[in-house]
């Protein structure tokens, strides 16, 4: 995961609209955020994505 992915993760959980373990509802606000960088790393890395919000590693 880079860094950028990380900003633009938090950026999506920082604003409160949905929970970080719908993963469907956080790929669309970073498709309407043009963060096309996490739609496609959640779509590629499903398990790295989940354990990034379980541990923020």
């Amino acid at each position: 995961m880079t860094d950028t992915v990380k900003e633009q993760i938090l950026a999506i959980r920082a604003t409160g609209v949905a929970n970080t373990f719908d993963v469907y509802a956080v790929q669309r606000l970073a498709f309407e955020r043009y963060f096309f960088e996490s739609v496609c790393y959640i779509e590629d890395d499903r398990a790295g994505y989940v354990h990034f919000i379980l541990t923020g590693e």
